[in-house]
């Protein structure tokens, strides 16, 4: 759960300087959770306008979703998420829509029962 917000997301943010998104994501998903993980798969490359985020930003993003293995590590609540925890396909808590959105959860589901589906785009 996110501390800013009474919401909950996936681990995610912003790419640094000369950082791959796998490398984002890896880094990301260690310091919001505490896990070290290893990328399997990119899910999803979605513009986030055409997704219904809000609020809109005054800039241009897209979205990358990535399929992540736990390798090590674990739960360590932290400066930006106040609780670490996994939920059902079947029943999640409020999200943090901005962020993410339970159709694209439910999606990559998806994704997780079928690895062979190729990755989503706009």
């Amino acid at each position: 759960m996110r501390r800013r917000s009474p919401r909950w997301t996936l681990p995610g943010g912003w790419a640094d300087v000369n950082e791959t998104p796998s490398e984002a994501v890896v880094r990301e998903v260690r310091e919001e959770s505490g896990f070290e993980t290893r990328v399997v798969k990119l899910l999803a490359v979605y513009d986030r306008e055409k997704h219904g985020h809000a609020p809109s930003f005054p800039y241009h993003v897209y979205k990358l979703f990535f399929l992540c293995e736990i390798v090590g590590g674990a739960p360590c609540p932290n400066d930006e998420a106040s609780e670490i925890a996994f939920f059902s396909e079947q029943k999640w808590p409020e999200l943090s829509v901005s962020r993410v959105k339970e159709e694209q959860l439910r999606r990559f589901f998806q994704h997780y029962r079928d690895p062979q589906l190729p990755t989503d785009y706009d």
